[in-house]
């Protein structure tokens, strides 16, 4: 069987068994039809010294890149092995380049603070201007909920759910997941709603559909001006950084992080456990059972 028709097969079985979205099917595509142009022979029949000399031929780019590119080949020849077309994985004899993934920008709780202040500020009084109570909406739902700037701006009506205690969020894969909303959330929800245009399928709409992820940047950036903080130490994702890093700092659990930031692999949830390193070797201290056994608090010995 060709290459191609392997990598139309293997492609149809990431869509209809693992859900994989468009973006994910096209880019696994590229890698795969690029692997098959520069292999020695047949991608579907290279061997483990066939792939090390394609991988050779990726070492000018970036490792993340690299790493990419042999996770689709690993898949690719995983199905293979599963299909019965082949009886090895070759890929799994090859390195995975060296990567590691940056954090983004961290905003401490005095910036958070300050945003809050003045969006507040801003949406105070007895007929606030409508801009003013959906960026108070906007910020409560990107460092309240840790929402991605995507899943924000295209939330329908209907995901509010619950008695207005979750939001039914469509994340990546087109997987939905529960969102907790906390009470200052529910009341700005409860401010926001009177004066969203009637008819409209949107929470957040604008003239053509809704809100669009270009202007919740600005919007931001904006309000990050007027309270006195770089504009370019603001995102959507650093709220939603924030937002997870605080939780931890607070004592969430990892596992109930990942399922409320819809991380399909815990490994993800994992770059925000950046917390300071006294803090953790305290929290040893105090709480393992090691430092109670013997009725004593190391932590708060003078040892």
């Amino acid at each position: 069987m060709s290459d191609g028709a392997l990598i139309d097969r293997f492609l149809e079985m990431m869509a209809a068994e693992r859900g994989a979205s468009r973006n994910t099917l096209a880019a696994y595509r590229r890698d795969l039809e690029q692997a098959a142009e520069l292999v020695r022979g047949s991608l579907g029949e290279a061997d483990a010294d066939d792939l090390r000399k394609l991988m050779a031929d990726y070492r000018t780019l970036a490792a993340s890149s690299a790493a990419r590119k042999l996770s689709a080949l690993r898949q690719f020849f995983a199905f293979l092995l599963d299909e019965g077309e082949r009886t090895d994985n070759p890929a799994l004899d090859i390195a995975r380049p060296a990567t590691r993934r940056p954090l983004p920008r961290i905003l401490t709780h005095d910036d958070v603070e300050r945003l809050f202040a003045q969006a507040s500020e801003e949406a105070e009084g007895e007929a606030p201007p409508a801009h003013a109570v959906r960026m108070l909406l906007l910020l409560e739902l990107l460092y309240g909920s840790g929402l991605r700037a995507s899943e924000l701006v295209s939330l329908p009506r209907r995901a509010v759910a619950g008695g207005r205690e979750f939001l039914i969020i469509r994340g990546k894969g087109d997987k939905e997941r529960l969102v907790p909303l906390s009470e200052r959330t529910r009341d700005a929800l409860d401010r926001w709603l009177p004066l969203t245009t009637d008819g409209s399928p949107w929470l957040f709409p604008s003239a053509k559909a809704h809100l669009s992820r270009v202007r919740l940047f600005q919007l931001l950036r904006e309000l990050a001006a007027r309270t006195g903080i770089d504009p370019a130490a603001i995102s959507p994702h650093v709220l939603r950084h924030a937002f997870a890093t605080h939780l931890l700092e607070g004592g969430a659990d990892l596992r109930a992080l990942q399922l409320m930031l819809g991380h399909a692999d815990i490994a993800t949830t994992e770059i925000y456990t950046h917390v300071d390193s006294r803090r953790l070797v305290e929290l040893v201290n105090r709480r393992h059972p090691l430092a109670r056994m013997d009725g004593v608090d190391v932590g708060a010995s003078s040892s």
